[in-house]
């Protein structure tokens, strides 16, 4: 007969190629079509609500690797909660207003923003952002993000802007909401204000010069003809220097240096030495920086007084320690001249160009404008050194380009008024990492006011009004009305109706006796938008909750949408929006670069699902310490590939090895187990226990990395390659043979369920493959909970070192093919020299041969070790040509061929099962 037809070979439906990237978009479908998120929302209702509130990305452009590690690591969160005891609903956000929204219709000619009104232009923006929306949600779709994808929530959505008015309108009720003219960082190629959260940092080349201002008044401490001797790398403010500021505690010196006497700072001496090449120079007095104050000196370009102050702000870090003060240009110039009483001259327009306040330089550019009146400076006797530097330097985080301080009439929240409630409960939020906790603080307590005015169009609209005398009107009626009319037509009315429109019916104000209203035409600061979620979101949706448990996103949105929420939050509510914070790092190409299309190093998320497919873009994501930055290239991806290759395979074989197993019938209880069967599910319980720690404390990589190891050296590497010869060799019903399959039922059972947050897809796929299981779904499942077994501590203790012991047979079985010619293993007879302890342990467990995959094993005392044995760690190993000849059935090298005429070629143990259970 042929012996092959007796050996019980695995057999499964299940491919062992993935082929993600056509077979993911199928399961995708078959979740869609059986509506699996209303599924696991509806199993899982009435357990203790999780809210992990999804930060909105910018409704434009496809979406980027950094899109994809926040996403995936959100699903995985969700995910994981959801199959761990808790409701965890996942809302998917948009944010959509803005200046790239704006660009994208206007560059390259798609609107002609000049032949729109207004509220034209807006409905075009709006159509616009919808199209960017579909398209996102189509690609986080893909990565297998599970989330209630047809009602996200959107920041230009009518309920949503409703509940920001109704935030703003708290906040001013509070008298959080004021309106000033105070510099801000201004964007000339945005033409609008900018909160910190919206600038970066880049090098720029500046020219750095050193400007004399003639002393005209000295206050009987100065003679009257010396010099002020400034510094600055911004020529362009010099005409609207207003005055010149020292430090009451600094010493200052009079120089007399190439025949002119110069006042600077004393600590400065040595430095300006070197920088303006003064040789020989003569100290004629020294003066404390407050005796200076109120002596006056003269504009160097104009028939003007720049009076000198003091402020706390000058230092010695560089310069003169006589700082130029322009009040509209920079905020501590602006905030020392209140103190004196200084205007706030601002002679730059919003696209940056110099005005009729700067004479001579009216009509240029502001960065040009830094060469003619340098020129006029040094025609004028009062420059006396000019260089450049690169510095770092302020720039509009959209446009790229460089920013100015600006004052202009501007919306601010007072954020002094309530610093001291932010800073408290910063406190109380957990911080993942715990760094966190520190670098939002020290922003706050840093931080000036918030300005949340914008000069454009696409936006939520300041809800102001304003009376015939010029005064803001800001009323608990004003504001309910203005909410209640965006809930029901959306913010554009604002552009589209009248003042007398847009106020309750019979409105009156002490500020308008005939009447006669106007509105505010500047509209929120994004982040006001986005920042105002816990209250258009969390408490708009009846599946949410305020505070979140969790608010996720990268590491930048400390200055960002962490640090807006938490403003808007606790100026309303007193408390933080969030109970945890979790930020992860950047995405970085394999040698740690910052991703650029110049560069050609990109990374895009929808080319690599469309060759490897989304799981292993997860599988990448749960590899990685995301909280710090993180790398990505096609050679760390093939890696990632390798290992879902070998997680796959591991799944492969134990479905192959099922396909007669009955998990109802055939399973066999712990205690009649093997003891090695027994050992298999202590460290899969152990694996649970460590998964499930991983989770918890999210750290994916250290779930990656335990069930990765668990399933090539555990399984892999022994259990499944020792457990062939019985399930392969025995006749189906064997004890031992249902013993190892109840052992892999349950382990794949459990690492299908462990790895459901990670690699959804393809769980979902094995799933379908279990026999026995009643879900349609592993996400309809709950992660497995640890076990205890009595004997646990005796096995893991036994068979831990059994483990150790067998490495060393191992090394002797690998040295004996290099060395005797011993091709495999079963060919081989393994001669054990062993202590006592060991000795014994080893002649305990039946079937040693088997677990080593010889032919033969014999264990002795260390004392009888021939000279031919070789000693390792633990034992000394001596291995021999088995005796005997190969069985054709199990290919065991065996003395007892020929036994059986009927079957010459087979020993005993497959004689036996041949006779008894296939003839």
């Amino acid at each position: 007969m042929d012996y092959k037809d007796t050996l019980l070979m695995p057999k499964t439906e299940f491919p062992m190629r993935g082929n993600l990237p056509q077979r993911e978009p199928q399961i995708q479908k078959q979740w869609e079509e059986s509506k699996m998120y209303e599924q696991v929302q509806k199993r899982t209702e009435g357990r203790p609500l999780f809210v992990l509130h999804d930060g909105p990305p910018y409704a434009n452009g496809d979406i980027h690797m950094g899109h994809a590690l926040n996403k995936i690591i959100k699903d995985i969160i969700v995910r994981y909660k959801s199959m761990s005891g808790y409701h965890a609903p996942y809302v998917p956000g948009w944010d959509t207003h803005g200046l790239p929204i704006e660009t994208a219709l206007t560059k390259k000619g798609k609107v002609d923003r000049k032949k729109l009104s207004v509220a034209e232009f807006r409905k075009k923006c709006e159509e616009y952002a919808y199209q960017q929306i579909d398209n996102q949600r189509a690609q986080f779709k893909r990565l297998g993000v599970r989330g209630d994808w047809d009602n996200p929530y959107v920041t230009l959505h009518p309920e949503y802007e409703a509940q920001q008015i109704k935030v703003f309108g708290e906040m001013a009720k509070k008298g959080y909401i004021y309106k000033g003219k105070k510099p801000v960082y201004w964007s000339p190629s945005s033409e609008s204000a900018l909160a910190e959260a919206e600038i970066e940092y880049h090098d720029k080349r500046s020219p750095s010069i050193y400007v004399a201002f003639e002393v005209v008044e000295g206050k009987n401490v100065l003679d009257g003809d010396e010099k002020y001797l400034i510094w600055t790398t911004t020529p362009w403010t010099i005409p609207a220097n207003l005055a010149i500021s020292l430090h009451p505690e600094l010493e200052y010196v009079v120089v007399v240096a190439n025949g002119e006497k110069y006042i600077v700072a004393k600590g400065l001496l040595e430095q300006l030495e070197s920088e303006l090449g003064w040789k020989d120079y003569e100290i004629t007095k020294t003066v404390k920086g407050q005796e200076l104050e109120y002596t006056i000196a003269k504009h160097p370009l104009y028939d003007r007084e720049s009076l000198v102050i003091l402020g706390e702000h000058v230092t010695l870090d560089a310069g003169t320690g006589c700082v130029h003060t322009a009040p509209g240009h920079g905020e501590d110039d602006y905030i020392v001249g209140q103190k004196y009483g200084l205007d706030v001259l601002t002679p730059v327009d919003d696209r940056g160009y110099l005005t009729a306040e700067a004479p001579m330089f009216e009509g240029l550019f502001y960065d040009e404008a830094n060469k003619p009146i340098t020129e006029k400076l040094k025609e004028a006797g009062a420059l006396l050194h000019l260089t450049f530097i690169t510095h770092s330097y302020a720039h509009d985080w959209r446009t790229k380009k460089p920013v100015i301080y600006r004052a202009t009439p501007q919306w601010f929240a007072s954020i002094k008024d309530f610093r001291e409630d932010l800073l408290r409960e910063i406190k109380e939020v957990n911080w993942v990492p715990h760094w966190g906790e520190t670098r939002l603080y020290n922003m706050v307590r840093d931080r000036g006011d918030w300005c949340i005015s914008r000069q454009r169009a696409w936006g939520v609209p300041i809800p102001v009004f304003y009376g015939e005398d010029g005064e803001p009107i800001i009323t608990d009626e004003t504001i309910d009305h203005v909410s209640a009319l965006f809930r029901k037509h959306g913010s554009n009315i604002w552009f589209e109706w009248e003042a007398k429109d847009l106020l309750p019916e019979g409105f009156v104000s002490a500020s308008s006796p005939n009447g006669k209203f106007t509105k505010e035409m500047d509209i929120m600061d994004v982040w006001f938008d986005s920042g105002s979620s816990h209250q258009a979101v969390l408490t708009e949706r009846d599946d949410l909750q305020r505070p979140a448990d969790m608010y996720l996103e990268g590491s930048d949105q400390y200055r960002g949408w962490f640090n807006s929420s938490l403003s808007t939050a606790v100026a309303v509510t007193g408390k933080a929006p969030y109970k945890t914070v979790l930020s992860h790092g950047f995405t970085l190409d394999g040698e740690g670069r910052k991703m650029s299309k110049s560069i050609g190093n990109v990374v895009i998320p929808d080319k690599v699902m469309r060759q490897l497919g989304a799981d292993i873009l997860r599988l990448w994501v749960s590899s990685v310490d995301y909280q710090a930055d993180v790398r990505v290239s096609d050679s760390i991806l093939k890696q990632v590939t390798e290992v879902y290759r070998k997680i796959r395979n591991t799944f492969r074989f134990m479905l192959g090895n099922l396909a007669d197993f009955d998990p109802e019938n055939n399973q066999v209880s712990y205690d009649k187990l093997s003891e090695l069967d027994r050992y298999m599910l202590v460290k899969l319980n152990k694996l649970v226990a460590e998964a499930k720690k991983g989770y918890e404390e999210y750290q994916f990589a250290s779930v990656y990395n335990k069930v990765h190891n668990f399933c090539t050296i555990d399984l892999s590497a022994f259990y499944m390659d020792i457990a062939k010869d019985t399930l392969y060799i025995q006749y189906a019903d064997h004890p031992d043979r249902r013993g190892i399959q109840t052992v892999m039922y349950q382990t794949l059972v459990t690492l299908t369920k462990l790895l459901s947050p990670i690699l959804s897809h393809t769980a979902d796929e094995v799933w379908a493959h279990i026999p026995g299981v009643n879900e349609t779904s592993v996400q309809l499942t709950d992660i497995p909970e640890p076990k205890a077994f009595a004997d646990e501590e005796d096995l893991v203790s036994k068979w831990d070192r059994f483990m150790n012991l067998r490495d060393d047979v191992l090394k002797a079985l690998e040295e004996a093919r290099n060395e005797r010619g011993i091709k495999k293993s079963l060919e081989a007879s393994v001669h054990i020299y062993a202590e006592e302890s060991d000795k014994q342990l080893l002649e305990g467990i039946s079937g040693l041969n088997k677990l080593f995959i010889a032919s033969q094993a014999v264990v002795s005392a260390k004392a009888d070790a021939p000279e031919e044995a070789k000693a390792y760690e633990l034992l000394t190993v001596n291995v021999v040509q088995a005796e005997g000849e190969k069985c054709e059935r199990c290919w065991v090298v065996s003395t007892s061929l020929g036994k059986n005429p009927q079957h010459p070629h087979l020993c005993d143990s497959c004689t036996d099962i041949v006779v008894n259970h296939y003839q």
